[in-house]
């Protein structure tokens, strides 16, 4: 049996050789740093190899192993290294082939995981590129709805400010050449002028909010409101323009729990579903707006009789701009009502849908209960 303290010295010149071999090897490494995996494995077999044979060429001369004891082990060592190396070799001949088919996926045009057996690293990193390319693919598809929207909204703001700016320049003419004279003709040229002025108004407070709205600024100054209030607040709004149509206006809260809004603008968006249902409801329909709790949720529910909406133009109801057939639009302003009250619902956590029901259709606010 070996002494301890031979034994010692055995461990301590194996390591220092070894730590001579990989202090080799890591430079070597460093230097191949930017070749590929399969040469990198070729270099860390070799350093395997020739750590073990140095190690007992060292262990071999302490011990005084004979030549041919020496030449036995050398042999065998020798042997297994050839064979490590042609397995690194190979292992990195498939790294790289699983790296150029993952490389190919990721350069065609539309990335799919290969359906090769890739190890399990380069499979993993293949499922996180098709999430990513999926999550990319989304967010180009909303970037090309947002500028088809904008584009709609220059076009659609461009004709409705067009319009009564003509208007108001033919008036403002009139007026300051004189051509009208009469008192009755002069004060309904003003009655005009502040009627079109007030719509300007209401247009580019629209487009503000939808900003702030798009831009992510919309700040809510939440607070404890019961949904009745809510409710009352927007029919006692749209009050004087349903009258004024012949429509029939009602609200109904049939359980009224409180909820955590900003009522500034939670308002606006009921009052902007009301103002749209109204103006899409003949003169002897009516429009009906019900507050309730159902299924855990505050819901506000306004029903008109506008004759219903094309099954095509219902998702794209609440797109900006949008207006869906003339038939349905008298003085609908620059359609950007249903758009301001989806994204002011949406602020509060909250849903916003349409259905076509009776004979009309039927808008659906949802909103979270307090906690």
């Amino acid at each position: 049996m070996i002494p301890f303290e031979d034994l010692l010295w055995v461990v301590f010149y194996a390591a220092l050789a070894a730590l001579v071999v990989a202090g080799a090897a890591l430079a070597v490494l460093h230097g191949l740093r930017g070749r590929s995996v399969g040469t990198q494995l070729i270099v860390v077999g070799a350093a395997t190899v020739l750590a073990t044979i140095s190690g007992i060429l060292v262990i071999s001369y302490l011990m005084l192993l004979n030549d041919h004891d020496r030449s036995v082990v050398l042999a065998v060592v020798t042997s297994a290294g050839l064979v490590a190396m042609a397995v690194s070799v190979l292992l990195g001949r498939r790294l790289a082939a699983a790296n150029r088919t993952l490389v190919e996926a990721v350069r065609a045009d539309e990335f799919r995981r290969p359906a090769a057996h890739l190890p399990a690293e380069l499979a993993e990193l293949s499922r996180e590129l098709e999430a990513a390319y999926d999550r990319l693919a989304a967010s180009h598809e909303r970037e090309q709805a947002l500028e088809t929207s904008r584009r709609e909204l220059v076009a659609w703001v461009s004709h409705d400010l067009r319009t009564p700016l003509a208007g108001l320049r033919a008036m403002a003419e009139a007026l300051e050449d004189e051509v009208v004279a009469d008192e009755e003709t002069i004060h309904r040229y003003h009655g005009r002028i502040r009627v079109e002025v007030e719509r300007l108004t209401e247009m580019v407070d629209d487009l503000f909010e939808l900003s702030r709205i798009h831009a992510g600024a919309l700040r809510l100054s939440r607070q404890r409101v019961g949904l009745a209030d809510l409710v009352e607040e927007a029919v006692a709004g749209a009050e004087a323009l349903a009258r004024a149509k012949g429509v029939r206006l009602r609200g109904d809260v049939r359980e009224g729990l409180p909820v955590q809004v900003d009522a500034g603008e939670l308002g606006r968006a009921l009052r902007n579903l009301v103002v749209n249902a109204i103006r899409h409801t003949p003169g002897d329909g009516s429009v009906e707006i019900i507050g309730e709790v159902r299924g855990g949720e505050a819901r506000v529910t306004v029903a008109d009789a506008c004759g219903g909406i094309p099954e095509g133009d219902l998702p794209r109801v609440f797109d900006v701009a949008f207006r869906g057939e003339a038939a349905r639009t008298p003085g609908g302003g620059a359609g950007l009502g249903l758009a301001i009250a989806r994204g002011i619902v949406e602020a509060h956590a909250g849903r916003i849908g349409v259905a076509n029901d009776g004979p009309g259709c039927r808008f659906e606010v949802r909103l979270p209960l307090m906690a």
